[in-house]
């Protein structure tokens, strides 16, 4: 199966392809999925996370299996079922699961944070939940599981060391990202990049409401000058933010940075027909930095 992305642009909709292990539902963004596989006899890795199963080679391509129902503490996989292979923060991954149920349409709106109703490792990598019919599905943080297996495919926080001694700037710049871990990281790395009038939330939606207000009394020029914006984000995401900002005469000026690890070229046309001015993968936070520097001095925002 391969993935396709059939919605219209910042319509706040996202397809995911719905999936068991065991009796329990779980959801994966279907603009990150490559194709589903029978599973294969993959080959170990000596000392590899207890999560890894091992390497194959489809098509001369090494990618990495992951056993999910490890990652979610509930023991290990049989060999047998399927491969999802994935393709996000430019890495190629099979995520072993039982089986497919098909393909779900639904708006970001409907998804909410997780709750008791599931367990604590499940809440620790999940995005949010939806009901549907009567089954729960609970959509996944897979950059998060990716990350807490191999913390080296994250944001290389490394890179902002090697821009040196920076000026201090007071370009007031707003962030939307849900993930809290990645929220702090990046406001962590644009303060030390020298922004230090920074703005963060959770989802589009904050970010949106933030943007209305400020209109509305006038001062939006004093507290919005950057967006950076994550893509997937529960109740708001960033193709439909983006869409609301730069279909308003008061607000297109405003230079919108996606930062995302669905930066594929599929997901970059979407970015661009929405007006976004600069699209980048999520481990590039050095470039994140330098592609605000230039929208800075390109636009003369620091006036």
């Amino acid at each position: 199966m391969d993935s396709k992305i059939l919605l219209e642009s910042g319509t706040n909709e996202l397809e995911i392809l719905e999936f068991t292990l065991g009796d329990n539902h779980y959801g994966i963004n279907v603009a990150k999925i490559r194709e589903i596989k029978k599973y294969e006899t993959v080959t170990p890795i000596p000392n590899a996370h207890p999560s890894v199963e091992g390497v194959f080679m489809p098509r001369d391509k090494m990618i990495t299996a992951i056993d999910l129902r490890n990652c979610l503490g509930r023991g290990q996989s049989e060999p047998k079922g399927l491969f999802i292979i994935t393709n996000f923060n430019k890495l190629d991954i099979a995520f072993h699961v039982d089986n497919v149920l098909g393909i779900q349409k639904i708006s970001w709106s409907e998804i909410i944070k997780p709750e008791v109703t599931i367990s604590s490792a499940e809440e620790g990598v999940a995005i949010g939940i939806v009901k549907k019919e009567s089954k729960l599905i609970i959509i996944l943080d897979f950059e998060k599981i990716v990350t807490d297996i191999n913390p080296e495919t994250g944001l290389k926080v490394s890179d902002i060391n090697e821009l040196g001694e920076r000026e201090r700037s007071q370009v007031p710049i707003l962030i939307a990202e849900d993930s809290p871990l990645l929220n702090k990281l990046i406001v962590d790395c644009l303060k030390k990049a020298g922004y230090e009038n920074l703005i963060h939330t959770e989802n589009g939606k904050q970010a949106y409401e933030i943007i209305s207000y400020y209109k509305s009394k006038g001062t939006l020029h004093d507290h919005v000058r950057v967006i950076i914006s994550d893509i997937e984000m529960p109740e708001m995401d960033g193709h439909r933010l983006t869409k609301l900002v730069k279909t308003d005469e008061a607000t297109a000026n405003i230079p919108v940075v996606l930062f995302s690890s669905l930066v594929n070229d599929e997901m970059r046309r979407k970015g661009e027909s929405l007006g976004a001015d600069a699209q980048l993968s999520k481990p590039e936070i050095g470039n994140l930095v330098r592609i605000v520097d230039q929208l800075v001095e390109e636009r003369h925002l620091n006036n």
